[in-house]
């Protein structure tokens, strides 16, 4: 007879939004060994990054050949509710709670790699901006249409 191993529960996906996996560095901790909370927002726009990266939309600094990537953070909210205590794989759920004409607001959850665990969670408004005024200015169609994928439906 073999002894039978046990493994981890596979990821879930969520109901709504995208799960993506993040990485905790060493020199992410303070000197308590506990995620710095400043780390959390960082972690949370690498993982948007990623994943607007996977739609096609490039990141390169440049205003003007940014397009829906010229925006800029109008709030910024987060809860910290269990601390990360060591570096390791992590994942940050994603998804957007609204998508106007000019801004957005979305949120995530700071998470274990399977979403189970939640240690924060927030939400971040951007306006999109016309780069040559740096006025709101409406997100192209394309935006829209890979934001919608991610809205959250009301529960």
């Amino acid at each position: 007879m073999s002894a039978q191993v046990p493994t981890a529960p596979a990821p879930s996906a969520p109901r709504f939004g995208r799960l993506v996996p993040v990485t905790v560095h060493f020199d992410d901790l303070d000197a308590l060994g506990l995620l710095h909370n400043a780390r959390y927002p960082v972690l949370v726009e690498r993982a948007w990054t990623e994943l607007w990266t996977e739609y096609g939309f490039r990141f390169e600094g440049d205003w003007a050949a940014a397009g829906d990537a010229c925006n800029a953070v109008r709030e910024l909210t987060v809860t910290y509710e269990a601390p990360v205590t060591r570096p390791g794989a992590y994942a940050v759920h994603l998804w957007l709670e609204r998508l106007g004409t000019t801004g957005l607001t979305y949120g995530f959850r700071f998470c274990s790699p399977d979403g189970a665990t939640t240690y924060a969670r927030g939400t971040r408004v951007l306006v999109r901006l016309d780069s040559a005024t740096l006025r709101p200015a409406p997100w192209s169609d394309t935006f829209r249409a890979a934001g919608r994928a991610l809205l959250r439906s009301a529960d």
